[in-house]
């Protein structure tokens, strides 16, 4: 039986190399690398670092977008190592973190770009397009590249929520975890 889940070291030489450019936390590398390791196609060509820090969005907005996405694909384990890598350098409340969480995206806890950048990508996650109200609003509130962006950010991360919901892996221990009911 084939089970995706993470490779195991010691890893081929092409491997480890390319496993020595991806991000670690203290050193340690996120088991869902290791899962990428799995192929060595999809370790280097489908998932795309889109966390280099050349990003035309700022960080806040990239990762408004990760977690949004990860939400609504129920991924609390790259839900939970973005809120707890990237959480304080964003600069958001409790409040916020709580509200990536399928809260509706004008809740007020938002500014009116951010609330719009959580309806655009509530619209892509659940229909792959935006309607042309949406899609105005798009294009006149960030740039082509911007946009293009943000696109890139759904799509890979809601591949990575596929591997990482079907991977048979623990989630991090110093990852955050998805609010409760009463949190949000």
């Amino acid at each position: 039986m084939n089970i995706l889940g993470p490779r195991s070291e010691p890893y081929p030489e092409h491997i480890t190399a390319v496993l020595d450019r991806y991000p670690r936390q203290h050193g340690y590398l996120l088991e869902l690398f290791r899962v990428f390791a799995q192929s060595p196609r999809f370790l280097t060509r489908c998932v795309p670092n889109l966390l280099d820090g050349e990003s035309p969005l700022s960080l806040r907005e990239r990762e408004l977008v990760i977690l949004r996405t990860c939400s609504n694909r129920d991924c609390e384990y790259e839900w939970g190592v973005h809120v707890a890598i990237f959480g304080h350098a964003t600069d958001w409340s409790e409040q916020q973190i709580a509200a990536t969480r399928r809260e509706d995206p004008s809740a007020g806890c938002w500014t009116a770009r951010e609330s719009l950048l959580l309806e655009v990508v509530d619209r892509l996650c659940a229909e792959g397009r935006l309607g042309d109200e949406h899609l105005r609003a798009l294009r006149s509130t960030w740039s082509v590249e911007e946009q293009l962006e943000i696109f890139a950010l759904c799509g890979t991360y809601q591949t990575i929520s596929y591997v990482a919901n079907h991977a048979e892996m623990d989630l991090e221990s110093f990852a955050a975890r998805f609010p409760t009911v009463a949190e949000l």
